[in-house]
């Protein structure tokens, strides 16, 4: 089928809708994106009050090589589409009982702080980031690119010589991984940390992910500016530039299937911001939301392959207590990015995983764009961004301005003012907030269709990683694709840009391994081979 013949709808405009969308977009299908909220980026949400700008959803800047080459498949480029800025201190890490807080940079300035908190650890943190490294390219060339549809993949020369190594890591968690190798528990925190940022905790990852140490501490951290809201907007307006119709405030109600043999997709109905109902024919539909929600809403339990059944068994991740606050005056004790760790970590984690009330003091995560970014701010004001790891429990209700939302999330706010204000040092602080709005877990189960209120996406533990994740195809309406956070390859913005191309991929019937030729003529091949 010629690409001009393809009718594709994209349900949802995250960021990895926006990725599908505009790559076919830009290779010449007719596309219609249909998204809930009143703008694009899905759950990297946004949030206006007194002249304060929040991010509500991502803030950390990584795998900037995923960023550069969607952009180029597009077009154009990262610099010409993003105002990016190196943040001259990656992290700031306050230590529960430890007086002073330790801020971490890259190369050099990473070494030399791995040696104040263990003397002699810097040999070891070299060959620690070199296998990182490693584990990284080798991820992008080989998995991360790559749906599983077929395994052939994995019969690569390259991936069957490491074939015992990774079979290691990926038996092996980051948390003893981390510990056969550094003695001190700031270290270790430091490094196993990342795997929040997975939906996990260090002892349920595989140590593959040491990988995520390579992207802070090698590769350093970056800011667009205007926040990753900013990010959302110039994708949109790349895929409307390529002719892709982007409807907002737009819900959808039903994917609808041919009759005969076999079944496929032929039409999303949806509802516009009016309340018009509209029917959009389709010859391939990509679900770019949380897969389960979308099933169990749009298609007959016949035709599910993500079931009720199937996902009662799966692991959530964390869900969070997130926390806008709008501060009078300014903040020297914190850097832009802030991670404030208690030192009993195991109780941390599992309170969490377990569902149990959080402790008073529990592991936070703190940003403060206006460090980077003026435009985030009044003038002499600072913003602050608070995200606490709870449970996947949206029974814990959801949030609301100036302290109103439900009683669980309102505790757990106002138990991470007081720490933050008692760890850094800033006595005043709650007496300086102007602006405050929470966010719950029930909120990210409503307004996300999030799967028992997740704030990331599916855990990445071993039996939800790589080809063991949910897929990327239906396995019933022949059509029918999947990309986001709870599908393959998983959490994060980069990962839900690489989910976005492997849909795209799947349209436009690319079947090899990797990530799409930026070369057109290499991708024509491709296409024509298929």
């Amino acid at each position: 089928m010629n690409h001009q013949d393809q009718e594709v709808v994209v349900i949802g405009g995250g960021f990895s809708g926006l990725a599908s969308a505009g790559l076919l977009a830009a290779r010449g299908c007719k596309v219609t994106l249909i998204e809930q909220q009143e703008h694009p980026g899905g759950r990297s949400g946004r949030l206006e009050r007194e002249g304060f700008r929040f991010d509500t959803g991502p803030s950390w800047y990584l795998m900037p090589e995923v960023f550069d080459h969607w952009f180029r498949l597009m077009g154009t480029s990262t610099a010409e589409q993003l105002d990016l800025r190196e943040l001259p201190t990656g992290y700031r890490v306050f230590f529960q009982n430890r007086q002073a807080p330790a801020d971490f940079g890259i190369g050099a300035a990473a070494s030399d702080l791995f040696e104040t908190l263990e003397p002699g650890s810097a040999p070891a943190l070299e060959r620690y980031l070199r296998t990182a490294k490693e584990g990284y390219e080798l991820a992008l060339e080989h998995f991360l690119y790559d749906d599983f549809h077929s395994l052939k993949s994995l019969l690569d020369p390259r991936i069957l010589r490491r074939a015992p190594q990774l079979a290691k890591l990926l038996s092996t968690s980051l948390q003893s991984h981390v510990a056969r190798r550094f003695a001190s528990n700031e270290i270790r925190q430091v490094l196993g940390y990342p795997a929040v940022f997975l939906g996990s905790s260090p002892e349920k990852t595989p140590a593959l992910y040491q990988l995520m140490s390579h992207l802070d501490l090698a590769d350093g951290v970056k800011y667009p500016m205007g926040g990753f809201a900013a990010v959302a907007d110039a994708m949109a307006q790349l895929a409307r530039k390529h002719g892709a119709q982007i409807q907002l405030g737009a819900t959808a109600t039903a994917i609808e299937t041919s009759t005969g043999k076999n079944l496929a997709v032929s039409a999303v109905r949806w509802i516009d911001a009016n309340g018009t109902l509209h029917r959009t024919p389709a010859t391939k539909v990509i679900g770019a939301a949380d897969v389960r929600h979308l099933e169990g809403e749009l298609l007959p339990e016949s035709l599910q392959t993500h079931t009720a059944k199937s996902f009662a068994r799966k692991d959530p991740g964390p869900s969070a207590v997130l926390l806008c606050l709008g501060i009078k005056g300014k903040l020297p004790q914190l850097e832009h990015h802030n991670l404030l760790f208690t030192e009993d970590w195991s109780e941390n984690f599992s309170r969490i995983r377990q569902g149990r009330e959080l402790e008073p003091e529990t592991s936070i995560y703190v940003c403060k764009p206006s460090a980077t970014d003026p435009g985030t701010a009044p003038e002499g004001c600072e913003n602050l961004f608070i995200l606490v790891p709870a449970p996947a429990l949206p029974e814990w209700g959801i949030g609301a301005a100036d302290g109103q939302g439900d009683a669980a999330v309102e505790a757990v706010a106002e138990a991470a003012i007081d720490q933050l204000s008692a760890w850094a040092r800033i006595d005043d602080l709650r007496e300086r907030i102007v602006v405050r709005q929470s966010i719950g877990p029930g909120d990210f189960a409503q307004q996300y269709g999030a799967y028992r209120g997740g704030a990331l996406g599916l855990a990445h533990t071993l039996g939800q990683s790589a080809m063991l994740r949910p897929g990327n195809r239906s396995a019933k309406v022949e059509g029918l694709y999947y990309a986001g956070s709870t599908v393959r390859p998983g959490i994060g913005v980069p990962m839900c840009l690489i989910s976005g191309e492997l849909a795209a991929k799947a349209v436009l019937g690319i079947k090899d391994a990797g990530p799409m030729p930026e070369n057109r003529s290499v991708m024509r091949a491709q296409e024509a081979g298929a």
